[in-house]
Order: structure tokens, then C-alpha cells, then sequence
């Protein structure tokens, strides 16, 4: 037999909650003294003590708890219950990070204005690529990204089989088509005819002047470089003419330590 001061400790509650869950019914003392009214618990009723635990945690109120407990809830159950729990946390912890990383990013932005900007004006070659493509609604990094990161996933995956050999590195443009839709472009140069190329498409880029700029760090944050890119191109009496691009120069398994050269078409 525990005191509740050992099975509070032994089961990760307080002393005051066990007190609760024995007025509400959940979780009785196995023993309480006539005398001294001190509580007593064993071992096997750590058990329950974490079912009832866990219930709680998955957001279901004490009394809900009590009717899952009354209806003998396996440990399988509450595992799946578990589960699909972990699932959504994991989720909404990667959602609160990324719109964390971009109000970092909308800081920066307005921290970086005034900065001059190491922007360099490159001729680019006209480029054969083979791709693949995908609509995001809108050029937000919520529409964005769930479209650009398993594109160039897929694309990876298929230039295999499609006997593909690329001929320079990863390059994502974008195409503004309707007011909410942007057809997202992920590319990689290839010296390639007609014939199966397992779904990938072929497409001519034609040689373009783009006013580029090397951004170091996750692409998640590339924001403040590109809006750098294009106060310099207003600055410089330019205008954007063409589709946006991202040349990814290093992609090591840290995002952090990403280099990527963006590059807007002037004219």
C-alpha cells in the first residue's frame, strides 16, 4: 500500500488532484483509515490513474472520463486515442512554427529596410529543363509550400526511371496565372528529346537579364531577400519582367544551412 503523498509521486499527479479524482468517483483509495482518514493506493491502480490521466490530456472532461472508465476502455483504445492525439499536436506545433518563421521573416523585412542589398545582374542562358508542375492559391508560404516541397520531391523520384541525367541544379519558377493561382514550376536542366520521360514534362527557358541575390538560410524565410531583390529593381529604374526564380545552390539536411540564389527577369 502507497500514502497519496507516494502514489501522487509514483503516478506524476499532485496530492490535491488525487483528492479531486476521489470525490468525483474516478480513482477511490484502495483503504482509508476510520481513524485518521489517511488514503492508501496499491500498484495496480496506477493503471487507471493513467487512463484517467491520459483521457484528460486528449481534451475530454472529467465526466466524459468517467463514462469511457465505466465503459472498461481497453489500453488499446486509449493508445489509438493516444495516437491520433500525438498526430494533431505534431501538426499544430508545425504550423505554429511556420507562422513563426514567417512573422521572423516580416520582422527582417522591416528590420533590413534601407539596407543596400548585394544584388547582381546576371545574364541567364537560354535553359531545355524537365519538370513538373503544381497550382498554389496564391504566393502566401502557406499556399506555397504545401505545393513547391513535394513537387520537387516527386521530381527527384522520377528522373530514375525517366533515365533522366540533370545537367545543372534544382530550380523552382513561378507563374502568376489568375488572381489566386500560381503555377509552381520545379525544374531541373536536362539534355533530353521527345519520348517517355516518365510524366515529366519538357520545357524551353528562354535566356533572360534577372537581377539575382544569394539567400543563406531556410527557404521558409526567404521573404526579406526577395523583397530586397525587388525594392532594388524600383531603386535601379528596372521592372520585373518574367517568372520568378529559386536556384537551389546547397540543400544540406539543415534548412538553416540552405543557399539559394533567387532571380527576377528585369527589363
Amino acid at each position: 500500500m502507497f500514502s497519496i503523498g507516494d502514489f501522487a509521486r509514483h503516478g506524476r499527479v499532485s496530492v490535491r488532484m488525487l483528492r479531486h479524482y476521489d470525490a468525483l468517483g474516478l480513482l477511490r483509495p484502495a483503504r482509508v483509515d476510520a481513524a485518521t482518514g489517511y488514503r492508501s493506493y496499491t500498484a495496480s491502480q496506477l493503471a487507471r490513474l493513467n487512463r484517467i490521466v491520459a483521457l484528460k490530456d486528449l481534451g475530454f472532461t472529467l465526466e466524459q472520463v468517467a463514462t469511457l472508465l465505466a465503459e472498461d476502455v481497453s489500453a488499446e483504445r486509449v493508445r489509438g486515442m493516444l495516437t491520433l492525439r500525438r498526430a494533431e499536436l505534431e501538426a499544430a506545433l508545425a504550423e505554429g512554427a511556420a507562422r513563426l518563421a514567417q512573422v521572423e521573416a516580416r520582422l527582417r523585412t522591416i528590420e533590413e529596410e534601407g539596407h543596400a542589398p548585394d544584388v547582381v545582374v546576371k545574364e541567364l542562358p537560354a535553359m531545355r529543363v524537365v519538370e513538373l508542375t503544381g497550382v498554389a492559391a496564391g504566393f502566401a508560404p502557406e499556399a506555397i509550400g504545401p505545393v513547391v516541397r513535394p513537387l520537387c520531391a516527386e521530381l527527384g523520384r522520377r528522373l530514375p526511371a525517366a533515365d533522366v541525367t540533370p545537367a545543372g541544379r534544382l530550380t523552382c519558377y513561378y507563374e502568376q496565372r489568375a488572381e489566386d493561382e500560381v503555377v509552381v514550376h520545379a525544374a531541373v536542366p536536362a539534355s533530353v528529346g521527345p519520348g517517355d520521360l516518365n510524366g515529366l514534362a519538357v520545357a524551353d527557358l528562354a535566356p533572360v537579364r534577372a537581377a539575382t541575390l544569394v539567400h543563406r538560410g531556410a527557404i521558409d524565410g526567404v521573404l526579406p531577400s526577395w523583397q530586397a531583390v525587388v525594392r532594388w529593381i524600383d531603386d535601379h529604374g528596372f521592372t520585373s519582367a518574367g517568372s520568378q526564380r529559386e536556384l537551389y545552390l546547397d540543400c544540406p539536411e539543415d534548412p538553416a544551412g540552405w543557399v539559394t540564389e533567387l532571380q527576377e527577369p528585369i527589363g
